[in-house]
């Protein structure tokens, strides 16, 4: 079963995860912009970050023949950092024309701020004009107001909710999201916010129409395997395998495929993983030979 891992932060992760990811049948990644634990405190800090989302991770992506993909965003929480937020809206642009940038994202609200709701309008409205889907980052503190929120700032910008994924989400606002015609993320984590067992009850309820999971693993406790994971307590549980691929490779597939930046039948193929090549002189192997890796 080909997986389509959508919400994952590969720069914080290790080689290791790549190959582990690749041997569970995740085909291809998309890693959100976000933020990396502390705030920067200028906007080349940004530039470098998203150079390298577009460069030396794709490359690593590869290598373990995995598609990379990314979107690209001012996160909530430096939204209301006045070192960078109006800086990052600057560079932001140029970055959203990249071939291998999917969407606008993360984007949303973390403390739910007047400059956080300033700042995500303004990226709504950029998505907007650069015709690409929206990637929402919805407040893990007080969610069911911070996913009502971003649902009426959706609805003000004029961004159609098909091209809307709200992440972050669970049992209280998949209730508040199936009517919308939005996309719903659900981030599985091994001890924290959903964990497969409630995912498997979800899709037992709701079904997977418009559904999307993920594992957002990061530098924090988590795990880049949990989409893999869920799928299999979901097969377990007697869920059809068509409704399980779908979840996993054809909805993701389908959201970002509105960017009209994704070559399905490109990606039925793994990636390319020659280990000879090099990224600026820079290899994976470290010194090693690459045929014996």
């Amino acid at each position: 079963m080909l997986i389509f891992e959508p919400h994952i932060h590969m720069y914080s992760r290790i080689t290791d995860d790549y190959e582990r990811m690749a041997l569970a049948g995740i085909r291809a990644v998309l890693e959100p912009a976000f933020w990396l634990g502390q705030n920067r405190t200028n906007v080349g800090s940004f530039v470098d970050y998203f150079d390298t989302l577009i460069g030396w991770e794709r490359f690593r992506s590869q290598q373990f023949g995995i598609h990379h993909f990314c979107t690209m965003g001012l996160n909530p929480r430096e939204a209301n950092d006045d070192r960078v937020n109006d800086a990052v809206m600057e560079i932001l642009p140029r970055y959203l024309e990249k071939d291998s940038v999917l969407g606008v994202g993360e984007i949303g609200l973390d403390d739910q701020t007047p400059k956080e709701e300033k700042y995500l309008l303004a990226q709504l409205l950029l998505a907007k004009k650069h015709d690409l889907p929206v990637l929402i980052h919805t407040p893990h503190r007080d969610k069911k107001k911070g996913f009502l929120r971003c649902i009426d700032m959706v609805k003000e910008s004029g961004v159609p909710m098909h091209r809307v994924l709200l992440d972050h989400g669970n049992e209280e606002t998949i209730k508040i999201t199936r009517e919308t015609g939005c996309w719903q993320g659900f981030s599985i984590y091994p001890n924290t916010k959903m964990d497969p067992h409630r995912m498997v009850q979800i899709v037992l309820e709701y079904g997977v129409e418009r559904v999307i999971i993920n594992s957002a693993a990061d530098w924090g406790v988590s795990d880049p395997l949990m989409v893999p994971r869920t799928a299999t307590r979901l097969e377990q549980a007697g869920v059809a395998r068509e409704r399980i691929e779908q979840l996993v490779w054809k909805n993701p597939l389908g959201f970002f495929a509105q960017s009209g930046r994704i070559d399905e039948a490109a990606l039925l193929r793994p990636a390319n993983s020659n280990l000879r090549e090099t990224f600026e002189g820079n290899s994976v192997l470290r010194g090693q030979d690459p045929d014996r890796v």
